[in-house]
């Protein structure tokens, strides 16, 4: 009785670091970008997500795009600045709320797993093998130095990763319980149980959201600073080469 829908819950893990990365920031902040950000060597560098491509680098106050530097101005080069450090302040920030939201996700696969399975959720080795992802997930977090690495395709893998170390340990316990109903013409429970099955994404995206409700309140905290880098950029007076404005985030109205 191998449960498919337990592989579906990658969709659902997406939220919870999406939720804290950019996707909650976007809803609660109400802030988006259309450019991905790296560390490298001691800069800040932004990739436009969308057509035409633009690099964008800042290094202790120079701006370059596209690798050409632009001329700036002394006001103009102390906003970069100011930008820069405000960025560096917040990353850190985003990351312990991430590393939060794993410990998250991790409690509602336990208690769901301890719901719809408790023989397989109280076995030593779903729990090591649950920390163990949970645990890679957590240092690939303190570790990442670019917002590439969470998109939507990555954090599927992620997560896909860890739910498929526990959802062969869960369906097999459940079809074990199928085939001893079977066994005993108990065709009622065994149609309870299938209903049980089929139920359990939505339980479980129900616990998952339960648990991300706790992080609003960090998630929200981090509002004032994006809003500051908002001013920030703004505030630059200097025109990109196409004559455009600097707007690597943007407040949403």
């Amino acid at each position: 009785m191998q449960n498919p829908r337990l592989f579906m819950y990658a969709s659902i893990g997406v939220l919870l670091l999406m939720a804290v990365a950019g996707h909650a920031l976007a809803q609660t902040c109400r802030t988006s970008s259309n450019y991905e950000i790296s560390l490298i060597d001691g800069a800040l560098q932004f990739d436009r997500k969308n057509t035409p491509p633009q690099r964008l680098e800042m290094r202790r106050g120079v701006l370059m795009v596209d690798a050409k530097a632009i001329t700036l101005g002394a006001d103009d080069r102390k906003r970069v600045v100011a930008f820069e450090t405000k960025v560096r302040e917040l990353i850190p920030r985003i990351k312990v709320i991430a590393q939060q939201g794993v410990d998250l996700m991790v409690a509602a696969i336990r208690e769901e797993a301890a719901r719809s399975s408790p023989a397989a959720a109280v076995r030593p080795e779903l729990n090591a093998r649950v920390d163990a992802r949970a645990q890679e997930l957590k240092s690939r977090i303190a570790n990442s130095t670019t917002s590439k690495e969470w998109q939507p395709a990555a954090m599927s893998g992620y997560m896909a990763t860890i739910l498929a170390d526990v959802a062969p340990m869960i369906s097999g316990d459940l079809a074990q319980k199928a085939l001893d109903l079977t066994m005993k013409g108990d065709l009622g429970g065994v149609m309870a149980l299938k209903e049980q099955a089929t139920g359990l994404r939505d339980s479980l995206e129900k616990r998952i959201q339960s648990k991300l409700d706790t992080l609003q309140p960090d998630i929200q905290a981090l509002c004032p600073s994006l809003r500051e880098l908002d001013r920030i950029e703004a505030a630059v007076t200097q025109p990109l080469p196409d004559r455009s404005r600097l707007n690597l985030i943007r407040i949403d109205s």
